[in-house]
C-alpha cells in the first residue's frame, strides 16, 4: 500500500571522521542509493532496507579497512554508530615503548 516509502538511516562516524568519504562511496556502491555527508554524520535513504543490514555492511568495511581493532558499530534505534574502543590509546602507546631484542649475529 505504501509503495515508494524510504527510510532514512543516520550513520555517526564518532572519531572515524577520515573515512567519511571512503564509508559513503562504499555504502552508495553497494546499496545504490541516496547518501548524505553533512559533518560527521552520513544519512542513508533506501527502500527495503533495514537497520540491521545497514549496521552489517558498516561492519564489512570497518573490517576491510583493517579498523577492527579499534573501532566497533552499534545499533542504536535506527542509528548506526561507530564506537572506539576503550583502551586503543592504551594499546598504542604501550607498543611505542616495547624494547625490541637484539639483533646481534652470535658467532658459536
Amino acid at each position: 500500500m505504501f509503495r515508494g516509502t524510504k527510510k532514512k538511516f543516520e550513520v555517526d562516524l564518532g572519531e572515524m571522521r577520515d573515512e567519511r568519504d571512503l564509508l559513503s562511496d562504499f555504502v552508495k556502491s553497494k546499496l545504490k542509493t541516496d547518501v548524505a555527508v553533512s559533518g560527521n554524520k552520513i544519512s542513508v535513504h533506501s527502500e527495503g532496507l533495514s537497520a540491521e543490514d545497514l549496521k552489517t555492511l558498516i561492519s564489512k568495511f570497518v573490517y576491510r579497512r583493517n579498523l577492527n581493532n579499534k573501532y566497533w558499530v552499534a545499533l542504536e534505534d535506527d542509528t548506526i554508530k561507530i564506537k572506539k574502543f576503550e583502551g586503543s590509546k592504551k594499546n598504542e602507546k604501550s607498543k611505542k615503548n616495547v624494547t625490541r631484542p637484539s639483533t646481534i649475529k652470535h658467532g658459536w
